[in-house]
């Protein structure tokens, strides 16, 4: 399995400005949040990239995108038919091969010299399967996530099989049907908004498509779900952190987590002393 394409969705309604938003990369680069995300995927081995935006976004994200540009197939969704339909709008770019499919609201910051993307290909590439990178998520923000259950994987770090996926699951659903051993109390697999994801997805969604009515929203969940009791499919303990951007004080808490993570820490961390010394004392 080798991952040579990348998926980024962009079309829903936050995601058609937040990605364009201007943040302090770790290298100390101002950039847009959607260039951070390329970036991701490029490092990652990403040769082709599909933007999945709204009609019309599409001179504002290829702006947004830098350098990048080049290397960027836009494919608008023309009907808001929900997150699994965005998806589906790349089945011809996917075609028969598996691709890495990455979120426009979500910013991911490792723990380790290897970038986030560049440890979940590594592992879909071993495993030779789809797997989805999740991170032990708080009871509380489980509103936000799609969560999954399952097992480990033995002998494998970090590694589980999936067998389970359920979008932004009740606490009370979460104890009864997501539980996984070895987890903290109170948390829950949830997704990490990154996924390798094999080009079944795209049968499956056709298929959920199908059958839905006119208006119906088409989601992702369901089918990954799906895909999950048709081939294997391995979710991925991230070593490192993501942050929603679309959440109350996201575009702030990402900026900061990126601040004190890069070139420009220690001066951040001045500033930030500064300002927690005028509070006190106002």
């Amino acid at each position: 399995m080798k991952i040579r394409k990348a998926v980024i969705t962009a079309a829903g309604k936050d995601q058609r400005t937040l990605p364009l938003q201007k943040l302090v990369d770790l290298d100390g680069v101002p950039k847009s949040a959607l260039q951070i995300i390329i970036e991701e995927a490029v490092h990652a081995g990403a040769e082709e990239i599909c933007l999945i935006v709204h009609p019309g976004d599409e001179e504002a994200f290829r702006a947004a995108a830098g350098d990048h540009a080049a290397r960027i197939s836009f494919v608008a969704q023309t009907e808001p038919r929900g997150y699994g339909q965005a998806l589906f709008c790349a089945r011809q770019f996917v075609g028969a091969e598996p691709f890495l499919h990455l979120v426009s609201d979500h910013l991911c910051i490792s723990d380790t010299a290897q970038r986030c993307g560049q440890q979940l290909v590594a592992v879909a590439e071993a495993e030779a399967c789809a797997v989805s990178a999740v991170q032990a998520t708080r009871e509380s923000q489980l509103a936000h996530f799609g969560a999954v259950g399952g097992r480990r994987v033995p002998q494998k770090r970090r590694l589980y099989e999936i067998e389970t996926v359920v979008e932004k699951p009740t606490p009370t659903y979460a104890e009864q049907q997501l539980i996984v051993p070895g987890l903290r109390a109170g948390h829950y697999l949830c997704f990490f908004g990154m996924h390798i994801l094999t080009p079944a997805v795209m049968d499956l969604l056709a298929e959920e498509i199908a059958a839905a009515g006119e208006h119906d929203l088409i989601q992702l969940s369901p089918a990954l779900a799906a895909l999950a009791g048709r081939e294997r499919y391995l979710a991925f303990e991230i070593a490192g952190a993501r942050y929603n951007l679309g959440v109350k004080y996201g575009l702030l808490t990402a900026q900061l987590a990126l601040a004190l993570s890069g070139a420009d820490r220690d001066d951040v961390l001045v500033q930030l002393l500064e300002l927690l010394a005028r509070q006190k004392h106002a």
